[in-house]
């Protein structure tokens, strides 16, 4: 296999994420400014064929790795025979959803062979949640993202302006959990042990709706009387709703109190 990457063999988060933006890079052109090429390379008359990323943003087209099991996790097999049997738009995006999460295979299995702790792994995946998919650039979702990004920050920043109960994260006289930003990105030396402090508090809570766990990255709202914590979708209450209830409750709550 061609590009060197048998030998590349990170050892920080920030080699991990630079290995993950050299293979992004490599596929990303490969769908984009060389589809034409890609497209030719992809033949369903051959054999199984896989898309390949390398560090050096160097991109191929090739059969699988004949060791079992593999030196890294490969990618998504047989892509060639799919390039005839449907839009080929269809075809690239369904490349490209398959070659994120190959990326983001890699880029763990590293994490864990090098034995990255839990902070580490939330570092590297909240760098890599920082830039766009690959299935958003092939799709052009990124461009429509960009673009809906300043309304979307100019909401935020009103509502934790007007409403004082609204937080990103649960606290003992709080109201509601939206989605923290997420400013870890590169530097993680301030404020780091705050967020473990805030991960072992909340990290247990569960929606009293659905049962799933608390996450930073969604809205919940606690109810005034049972003072058990709900997923904001959950009993359809959005951020903006939330602005003018002065005292919550939940639709179990508010059954109780309909009763005779």
């Amino acid at each position: 296999m061609e590009g060197g990457a048998s030998h590349y063999n990170p050892r920080t988060v920030e080699e991990v994420f630079r290995d993950f933006k050299g293979r992004r890079a490599g596929i990303i052109q490969a769908l984009t400014t060389d589809v034409e090429d890609f497209f030719q390379q992809c033949d369903p008359e051959k054999e199984n064929l896989c898309l390949y990323g390398f560090p050096n943003e160097v991109w191929e087209v090739n059969l699988p790795a004949e060791e079992v099991p593999p030196e890294l996790p490969e990618p998504a097999l047989g892509i060639n025979f799919a390039r005839d049997g449907m839009q080929e738009k269809d075809w690239l995006s369904l490349v490209a959803v398959h070659s994120d999460a190959w990326l983001l295979s890699v880029s763990f299995y590293f994490g864990s062979r090098i034995g990255f702790d839990r902070a580490d792994r939330k570092r590297l995946f909240n760098m890599i949640n920082e830039v766009p998919t690959i299935f958003e650039v092939v799709t052009g979702n990124e461009k429509k993202q960009t673009k809906e990004k300043p309304s979307s920050a100019n909401q935020n920043g009103n509502r934790s302006k007007s409403n004082s109960k609204v937080r990103g994260l649960k606290g003992k006289s709080s109201k509601t959990i939206q989605a923290k930003d997420e400013e870890e990105g590169l530097e993680l030396e301030e404020g780091e042990e705050e967020e473990e402090e805030d991960e072992d508090e909340h990290g247990e809570t569960l929606c009293g709706a659905c049962g799933d766990n608390y996450a930073s990255d969604e809205f919940w709202i606690c109810c005034d009387m049972c003072e058990k914590w709900f997923h904001g979708k959950c009993v359809k209450i959005t951020p903006a709703r939330a602005e003018h209830i002065k005292h919550y409750k939940c639709p179990s709550c508010s059954n109780k109190r309909a009763r005779p």
